[in-house]
């Protein structure tokens, strides 16, 4: 039997900023997450190649992502991953229904690289 090759699955997410960190541990640390899992959390993203986005879920169940602003900052945010969608424009609809009051927010993308039969 023959490996089948590895496919990219990704989905995109609503994601409401907490704040704005000068890098990705710190923001992730913003959220709560303990230092040595934040390091280990930007090490493994840093594996894969260029990490724009790390997502994590807090005891309690909470899901977080850490994204890459367009200005090179990292955003610390409520992610909703319940709301995955197929497109980045599905998920900016979504987000625009989220936003109220000035809150500020982003789309996430969330990649795993598996095998199309697992």
């Amino acid at each position: 039997m023959s490996p089948t090759p590895a496919t990219t699955l990704s989905g995109y997410f609503p994601a409401i900023v907490c704040t704005v960190c000068d890098s990705p541990i710190d923001a992730l640390i913003a959220l709560c997450v303990p230092r040595d899992e934040a390091m280990d959390l930007v090490a493994a993203s840093w594996r894969e190649g260029e990490a724009g986005s790390i997502v994590a879920t807090l005891d309690g169940g909470r899901p977080v992502a850490v994204l890459q602003t367009p200005d090179g900052r990292w955003a610390a945010c409520n992610a909703f991953l319940g709301e995955l969608c197929a497109t980045p424009q599905e998920a900016a609809r979504r987000l625009d229904k989220l936003l109220k009051r000035g809150r500020r927010g982003y789309v996430g993308c969330l990649q795993h690289a598996g095998d199309p039969g697992s």
